[in-house]
């Protein structure tokens, strides 16, 4: 990466939670960071909002919500040719979910820094998205907080020292709730996350804990481990933000406040550590670090998980599809809480295509899951109006 001018970036997912942390990375620290351009799903005056600091890059609105200004860009083109950008140093994936995937190996196609906060892409596609960086010579960067963490403590070592990552979990808002509540358990709820400043879905994620399903996925296709040697761990405090463990049975964990945009600021930069960028972490005030073994009958998702991993194929994307689709109608007030994983389980089961090798049977297990998904949601909505049984 050039080191005599300012990483050039581009964000895509710029108005949600990770992207308008970059964004405040990016022009707190001017000197190291230029924006050439971002990406929004749908709020267009949310974009023009979160760019009024940088004037004069290039905007684009995949789907709008509304009317759209002069110099905007619409549609999943669009998005794409801007991932493309050869100007491009780095390319950050901060949102879309499975979206986000045709920009991601649109970015590929050159020599990059592709900074991926968004874990549906390797879930879904993971053979595609590495099989792509290698062939063009790009480089992935984690920035989910425990993939961070794991990036940094990897720093040094030789991968065959490698005997274990440790991916740790809050356990979200229900960890200690009584069994017998969650079920009836409302968006409010779930959305009360006791540690982290999330957007919705991946909030709703952490209440089902299917999102550390999906990081064990996700940390698989980052650091070549096989998923036998990939544990999660609670730990409620949310200051380890993971460990790897080492073949003379050492272990050596990652600590800082929970702050996104440590993470971010880390993978933007490429692994060199800007001044301030957080506050540091008061071990005093912490007092006391907890850890505990995830309880399956409380967390029913990571088990889901890691069965749809093992499987592989189009399982993975399957179950990340009709995940979305659950967790969208949960928030809607369409689906109960119980009902999210029982979807996702009900329609990953009954998936027995063939595994994927291209991008189009990629994108055929995504809108098999999907389309299920939907019809089920829409099955147990009417039910439910009617006064008939659930799953």
């Amino acid at each position: 990466m050039p080191s005599a001018r300012q990483t050039r970036v581009v964000v895509l997912g710029a108005t949600g939670s990770i992207g308008s942390q970059a964004l405040e990375i990016i022009s707190r620290y001017r000197g190291q960071f230029e924006l050439l351009g971002a990406v929004a799903g749908h709020g267009t005056q949310a974009l023009q909002e979160a760019l009024r600091p940088f004037p004069g890059v290039a905007a684009v609105v995949v789907d709008p919500d509304g009317p759209v200004p002069a110099g905007v860009q619409v549609g999943g083109d669009a998005a794409c040719q801007l991932a493309a950008d050869p100007r491009a140093d780095v390319v950050l994936v901060a949102g879309g979910g499975a979206a986000a995937l045709l920009p991601t190996l649109a970015a590929l196609d050159r020599p990059c820094r592709l900074a991926i906060a968004t874990k549906e892409v390797l879930v879904m596609a993971g053979e595609l998205v590495t099989a792509a960086a290698r062939r063009s010579g790009a480089e992935i960067v984690p920035v989910d907080s425990e993939h961070s963490a794991i990036w940094q403590c990897l720093r040094g070592e030789s991968a065959q020292d490698v005997a274990r990552l440790w991916l740790t979990a809050s356990g979200g808002p229900f960890r200690t709730a009584p069994l017998t509540t969650l079920a009836d358990a409302t968006p409010e709820m779930a959305l009360a996350h006791p540690n982290w400043k999330m957007g919705p879905k991946v909030t709703v994620d952490s209440a089902t804990m299917m999102n550390k399903g999906l990081e064990v996925i996700e940390a698989h296709f980052l650091f070549a481990i096989p998923y036998s040697r990939i544990s999660v761990v609670i730990h409620p405090q949310s200051a380890v933000h993971s460990a790897v463990e080492f073949c003379d049975g050492t272990m050596v964990a990652q600590l800082g406040v929970a702050d996104m945009r440590a993470p971010i600021a880390l993978a933007l930069s490429g692994g060199r550590r800007l001044p301030g960028v957080v506050s540091p972490l008061d071990l005093a005030a912490v007092g006391r670090l907890e850890f505990e073994e995830p309880d399956p009958g409380r967390f029913p998702a990571l088990g889901l998980a890691r069965e749809a991993a093992v499987r592989g194929g189009g399982a993975p994307a399957v179950l990340n599809a009709a995940n979305e689709v659950a967790v969208a109608a949960f928030l809607r007030g369409e689906l109960r809480f119980g009902e999210v994983v029982e979807v996702v389980s009900e329609v990953t089961g009954s998936y027995s295509g063939a595994p994927p090798t291209t991008l189009e049977e990629v994108l055929a297990a995504d809108a098999f899951g999907r389309t299920m998904a939907g019809e089920m949601v829409g099955q147990l909505d009417r039910r439910a109006a009617t006064g008939g049984g659930r799953l």
